[in-house]
C-alpha cells in the first residue's frame, strides 16, 4: 500500500525535512506532499535585512522548485485545520488532503500576551510582507520628521529579532541621514534574557554605539495608536512600533486533537506526538529535551529536520525511532553591518565581533542556502547576508 506522507510548512524545519524525506523514501512505496501558504522558503533569520534594503528579498527567498524534487507534489495553500480522526488536512478553499503520516512544521506566529492594543497597533516581523511594511513606515516617518522633531521608532522585545531589527533601522538612519530616534524596549532586567552576561554586555555596547536607546526592567502594559504604556515609567510616543516579544502556535492547530501548549504541539525527542502518525518539528513543536525543551531557533530546526525525516521513514517500516538531542553550537547575530558571536563550536575565543563574527554570520546563512538550494544561489546571496 502506498503511504501518503504530508509535510506542512516551508520554514527551516519544513524545507529541511522535505529534502530528508525525499532521500529516505526514495525507494519506498510512498507519496510525498508538501503544503505551504508561500511557494518559497524564506531565510527568516536574515529577513531583518529587508527592513533596510527591500531588494535583499531576492537573495533570501528560495523557490520551492529549487528545494524539492519533481516527484514531490507541492500545494500552495493555507492550512486551516488538522483532523487526526479522519487523517486529513483542511485547506483554504474547502480543499482537504489525506495523509497516513503527517509532519507539522507550520512555524509560529507572534504572541501578544494579552497586552491591550498590542495586536491592533504593533507591526511584527514574521515574514517578507512584515519586513516591507516596517521599511515603508520607517521611510514615511523619516520623510515627515526633522532634526528638531525626529521620528521615533520603538522595538518591543530585546531578543535576537528585536536586536537585529534595531540594528537595521540604525543602518538605514545612518545611510540616509534620516532624523530617527530608535528605542529598544525589554520587560526584563537585561537584553537577550537568559543569555550569558558577556554576550549581553557586548551586544549592549554595539547597540549603544549605534545610538539605540535601551529601556529595560519595565514591561509594556498597553499600546495605543500613538504611544506604548509601561508598568512604572512614563508613556513613550512612537511613529513606528514593532513588536518582537514572543511566539505562539499557529491558529490552524487551534482545536486540533494533539497534545499542545498554546497551539505548539508537544512531542517526544523522536518528534512523535500524542498521535503516532503525526510528527512535529520546528517552532510548531515543543520538543522534549529533558529539563528544557529545544529552543525555537533556526539552528535547532536545521538539526532536527534531518532526523525527523529519517524517523518518519522508520515509522513507515515499523522500525524503532531515533531520539534527537539538540546541540547548541553558539549564538551569532548581526547589529547592522556589525556582528557578535558567542560560544561558537570549535572556536576558542568565547565572545568576538568585528570582521570574523561578520564573516561567520554570512557563512552560516550561505551554508544553509547552499544546502537547501545550491552553491551558486548561496554565492549570489553573499553580499546581502
Amino acid at each position: 500500500m502506498t503511504e501518503k506522507v504530508v509535510v506542512l510548512g516551508a520554514g527551516y524545519a519544513g524545507a529541511g525535512a522535505v529534502q530528508s524525506l525525499e532521500a529516505e523514501l526514495e525507494h519506498a512505496d510512498a507519496e510525498l506532499t508538501w503544503i505551504s501558504e508561500n511557494n518559497y522558503h524564506l531565510v527568516l533569520h536574515e529577513s531583518h535585512r529587508v527592513i533596510r534594503d527591500p531588494s535583499v528579498e531576492d537573495d533570501i527567498k528560495i523557490p520551492v522548485g529549487e528545494i524539492a524534487s519533481p516527484g514531490t507534489e507541492f500545494i500552495q495553500a493555507r492550512v486551516e485545520s488538522v483532523d487526526t480522526d479522519d487523517q486529513t488536512v483542511e485547506l483554504d478553499g474547502d480543499d482537504a488532503v489525506e495523509y497516513d503520516y503527517l509532519l507539522v512544521a507550520l512555524g509560529s506566529q507572534t504572541a501578544y500576551y494579552g497586552i491591550p492594543g498590542m495586536e491592533e497597533n504593533a507591526l511584527t516581523l514574521k515574514g517578507l510582507d512584515d519586513a516591507h511594511e516596517i521599511h515603508r513606515q520607517v521611510e514615511e516617518a523619516a520623510s515627515k520628521a526633522s532634526r528638531n522633531d525626529p521620528a521615533k521608532v520603538v522595538i518591543g522585545g530585546a531578543g535576537l529579532s528585536g536586536i537585529q531589527s534595531a540594528g537595521e533601522i540604525a543602518e538605514y538612519r545612518d545611510e540616509h541621514r534620516a532624523p530617527i530616534d530608535i528605542y529598544l524596549v525589554e520587560a526584563l532586567e537585561e537584553i537577550m534574557p537568559g543569555q550569558d552576561s558577556e554576550l549581553q554586555g557586548t551586544v549592549r555596547r554595539h547597540l549603544e554605539e549605534a545610538d539605540v536607546e535601551i529601556l529595560t526592567d519595565d514591561p509594556i502594559t498597553e499600546a495605543d495608536e500613538e504611544a506604548i504604556h509601561f508598568d512604572e515609567g512614563d508613556p513613550l510616543d512612537y511613529d513606528v512600533f514593532v513588536w518582537t516579544g514572543g511566539i505562539t502556535g499557529q491558529d490552524a492547530l487551534d482545536g486540533c486533537d494533539l497534545d499542545n501548549e498554546h497551539n505548539r504541539v508537544t512531542c517526544e525527542s523522536d518528534f512523535q506526538t500524542s498521535d503516532e502518525n503525526v510528527f512535529a518539528v520546528g517552532d510548531s513543536a515543543i520538543i522534549d529535551q529533558g529539563e528544557n525543551p529545544a529552543p525555537p531557533t533556526a539552528q535547532a530546526a536545521w538539526q532536527a529536520a534531518e532526523v525527523v525525516g529519517e524517523n518518519i521513514a522508520r515509522a513507515i517500516n515499523d522500525q524503532p525511532l531515533k531520539t534527537w538531542t539538540h546541540e547548541d553550537k553558539g549564538t551569532v547575530l548581526s547589529i547592522g553591518d556589525k556582528a557578535v558571536a558567542h560560544d561558537v563550536d570549535a572556536i576558542p575565543v568565547r565572545t568576538f565581533n568585528s570582521y570574523p563574527a561578520k564573516f561567520l554570520k554570512k557563512a552560516i546563512a550561505a551554508r544553509w542556502i547552499a544546502d537547501v538550494s545550491s552553491v551558486p544561489t548561496a554565492l549570489k546571496a553573499w553580499d546581502s547576508l
